[in-house]
């Protein structure tokens, strides 16, 4: 009887040990997956955050008349009541992607207006290089905060720098 006690103890350190092995790999395997979940919501960031900076540039350069203006509102970008024929910039309102919560942080134009948009997490981005030429910039940042999306009239493909 000692034998098959003794037996009996070996199977379960011999689960116990398979348990522990299964518990580590799916550690494992959830940490790559959250970092896939990451590194996909920081590509949806650079997307939509250069979408919305296109259509401030496109609302500010259809502006009637002398004076250029900047969206009083993101929801102006929805709807642009400044012509006849209402002019569409942007299909709908995007929520942020990283936070997945609507609304943005702001960046308002010295004129007045919005001239840019960043989220709002303060959370370490992934990519660190290799941004394309409107956002070299975001290479020095420390957190998606600091990545703004803003439309500079005088350079056209310009980011706002809080250094």
């Amino acid at each position: 009887m000692k034998s098959g006690n003794r037996q009996c103890g070996m199977v379960l350190m011999g689960v116990l040990l398979l348990i522990i092995l299964m518990g580590l790999g799916m550690a494992v395997a959830g940490n790559r997956w959250s970092d896939m979940q990451r590194r996909e919501r920081e590509q949806e960031l650079l997307k939509v955050g250069d979408t919305i900076r296109k259509a401030i540039g496109n609302y500010y350069n259809l502006s009637p008349g002398m004076v250029k203006q900047f969206p009083p509102t993101l929801n102006a970008l929805l709807k642009d009541e400044r012509f006849p024929v209402p002019q569409r910039h942007l299909r709908k309102l995007y929520t942020d992607p990283v936070t997945q919560r609507p609304g943005w942080g702001l960046l308002y134009a010295p004129s007045g207006g919005i001239m840019g948009v960043y989220s709002l997490s303060g959370a370490h981005p992934f990519k660190t290089r290799n941004f394309p030429p409107p956002y070299q910039d975001f290479e020095k940042k420390k957190a998606y905060i600091d990545w703004v999306f803003a439309y500079l009239p005088e350079t056209d493909n310009s980011v706002v720098s809080y250094d």
